[in-house]
């Protein structure tokens, strides 16, 4: 499904998202891709990107000797995170799976602040940043319209279900 929550694509073009899926499982299941124990991102045996989840992004930047608390208050941690070396871009991949009406509603209207923590955070290694969430049907609804509107609107983005392995800047077969 796209953006606008139109069936399409497949996995050897982008990754279906389901409940507790992570990005690694998904990258290894499409042809030509493998991640490592270490969660570094190979495509045709080619080094593309990294994968961070929740810490392991704090240990990258230590490596890369940048003291995270010098640019933030408290640790963000996502997800899932990909940092794509083709394009020197960091994208922060939010999940958020709804089936009643709770507190998810106001986390959708946070990304324009984490996105600016997470650009503030990575300034140091001059990464860009990419802020997306990956939704599903409930937020198809209705009374979501404005906050959706809200999303892009500030620069950040949406997916129902599913993320085109292009739109991260990562290699797709002919």
């Amino acid at each position: 499904m796209n953006k606008e929550g139109i069936d399409g694509g497949n996995t050897t073009t982008g990754l279906v998202f389901e409940t507790k899926t992570d990005l690694k499982t998904l990258l290894n299941g499409i042809k030509n891709y493998r991640v490592d124990k270490d969660n570094n991102i190979f495509y045709k045996e080619k080094l593309v990107g990294m994968i961070f989840v929740k810490n392991g992004l704090y240990k990258f930047l230590e490596k890369n000797n940048v003291n995270w608390h010098d640019y933030l208050s408290k640790k963000l941690l996502p997800d899932d995170s990909i940092y794509v070396i083709l394009n020197n871009t960091f994208y922060v991949i939010e999940c958020k799976y709804q089936q009643v009406a709770g507190s998810v509603d106001e986390d959708l209207q946070m990304c324009d602040f984490k996105k600016k923590q997470y650009k503030r955070l990575l300034a140091p290694l001059n990464f860009e940043v990419e802020y997306i969430y990956i939704l599903n049907d409930w937020f198809k609804k209705p009374e979501y319209r404005d906050v959706l509107a809200y999303i892009h609107s500030v620069g950040c983005d949406y997916y129902f279900n599913y993320i085109p392995l292009q739109r991260l800047g990562l290699p797709i077969e002919n």
